[in-house]
């Protein structure tokens, strides 16, 4: 089995079960990756029989231990290059995805470790996802939202940016939308359009977006992944 894309679905599979929970349907999976539903079904019986994944008929897959660890190592590689991309090579954050997606699956773990201590173990990525540790262990999001979930009149703060079009991040980062600012919701349209209050400056988004911008209610207090990220 070809290792990167055996990474790579684990990757989804954790990624989906993230924001929508378990089970994952084989049409999310390969939806995301861009292949064939019967494509993904073959991969994942073969994940199946590594025990990397639980797949029941007509229900969907779920990550097993060992196979949620493969994950979240992923992760933490791809995370790591991101961060290291964009404060060592002067990548912006909208570029950093593609090239972590190209080197993550071949660094040791001792390059893991050397990029995490040039960096001073970042808690998070130029988006503002959380960085898994050394450990494996992922921080708990129990606190955090879609900015589509919210209400108007609700003042947040960006927590993460989960979008990956590249036209889409340099857009929210000329208006500010960025982790770490504070918004405040000014008005919904009927049309599904979020106008936003940032600075004392008015913007606005379409609700494909807003559905992409993880928030924290701004009286939640500060923690890591609240924390502004530079845009070097």
């Amino acid at each position: 089995m070809d290792t990167a894309v055996m990474e790579d679905y684990l990757k989804t599979i954790y990624e989906c079960e993230r924001e929508d929970g378990p089970p994952v349907g084989t049409s999310a999976i390969a939806d995301v990756l861009s292949v064939t539903a019967p494509t993904a079904t073959r991969m994942l019986e073969k994940l199946a029989e590594e025990d990397l994944i639980e797949r029941e008929k007509y229900s969907g897959v779920e990550l097993t231990d060992h196979g949620r660890a493969i994950a979240i190592e992923t992760i933490r590689h791809h995370r790591l290059l991101e961060a290291y991309l964009v404060e060592h090579l002067d990548y912006e954050w909208e570029e950093v995805h593609d090239e972590a997606e190209r080197l993550e699956h071949h660094i040791s773990e001792d390059f893991e470790e050397r990029i995490a201590q040039e960096l001073d173990h970042p808690p998070v990525d130029p988006h503002g996802e959380p960085i898994p540790n050394a450990d494996l262990e992922a921080p708990a999001e129990t606190d955090v939202d879609p900015l589509s979930a919210c209400r108007e009149g609700d003042t947040v703060v960006v927590a993460s940016v989960r979008e990956r079009d590249a036209e889409t991040l340099r857009y929210l980062e000329a208006e500010g939308i960025v982790p770490g600012r504070e918004l405040t919701i000014a008005d919904i349209t009927p049309v599904g359009t979020y106008i936003l209050e940032c600075a004392c400056d008015s913007r606005q988004l379409p609700e494909s977006t807003a559905e992409r911008i993880y928030v924290r209610s701004a009286g939640a207090g500060e923690d890591a992944l609240g924390e502004e990220v530079p845009r070097l």
